[in-house]
């Protein structure tokens, strides 16, 4: 029998790779995977990896046990601990919400989402949530404010008026409802969540990389802004200089021409 005292502690958060997709398992189970600066630190920092990785063409995010994330943990603020990655505090709550990376991100929520998890499918670029989890905004509730970026986002989301009354009352929303409301891509039969985003990661994975991560650059970069607002289109024709001038760009017609599937190179 191992000896507790000398057992090593479990990692905060687990990183492999599924055939181009990262999964990314924030591992707090008994904490419901409630946010701490480990967690942090291991997120950012395998966010980062991923990101790095030629054959990574798609990151999910989800949770171990029967919780995606909990939000802050109390207990580490309470005791006057940072909840931030060790280094980067840019890269904001739990590694993830300011964060930016050039690959696509899912969310992947198997569990409780209210607070600091909700504000992690916020932050992805796709979210599938399992049937039975919920999604909101409980902080004014507790006397708090939902500063991982849940104010900020919300209402770019969602309609504004919607968006104000779960910020102001507080209350949750079901998946099928968030769906109903463009928060949710996907609302997974119970226990799945991690297998449909997974499948929906392999309907990003298998486009052109450079296509696809100027994509999400560009939707990103207008998303709150007009069509004309100065800049907007200089960016636009950057990114499609790149995207056209690809190798892949070569490869895509000629593989349709050729009727075979296309090998993308990523340049």
């Amino acid at each position: 029998m191992a000896d507790e005292s000398t057992t090593a502690p479990e990692p905060a958060a687990l990183y492999e790779r599924r055939g181009n997709a990262a999964l990314i398992t924030l591992n707090r189970p008994r904490a419901m995977n409630a946010v701490n600066s480990e967690l942090s630190t291991a997120v950012g920092n395998f966010l980062e990896q991923a990101d790095a990785d030629d054959e990574v063409r798609v990151i999910v995010i989800t949770g171990s046990g029967r919780a995606f994330c909990a939000g802050a943990d109390l207990k580490a603020l309470g005791s006057g601990q940072s909840l931030f990655a060790d280094g980067h505090p840019e890269w904001g709550f739990a590694g993830f919400a300011q964060h930016w990376v050039n690959k696509p991100t899912i969310a992947a929520v198997n569990g409780f989402a209210l607070g600091g998890g909700t504000e992690l499918v916020l932050a992805a670029d796709l979210a599938v949530v399992d049937e039975n989890a919920q999604l909101g905004l409980p902080e004014v509730k507790r006397g708090l404010f939902a500063a991982a970026g849940g104010v900020i986002r919300l209402q770019q989301q969602i309609p504004k008026k919607v968006a104000l009354e779960l910020a102001l009352t507080g209350e949750p929303i079901s998946a099928a409802e968030g769906k109903e409301l463009g928060l949710v891509n996907r609302v997974a039969p119970a226990g799945t969540a991690l297998e449909v985003a997974l499948e929906l990661a392999e309907k990003i994975a298998v486009n052109a990389p450079l296509s696809v991560r100027e994509s999400k650059a560009m939707i990103h970069r207008t998303a709150t802004g007009a069509d004309w607002e100065p800049g907007v289109w200089d960016a636009n024709n950057k990114s499609m200089a790149v995207v056209f001038t690809s190798e892949d760009a070569k490869e895509g017609p000629a593989a349709f021409a050729q009727k075979r599937e296309p090998v993308w190179k990523g340049r």
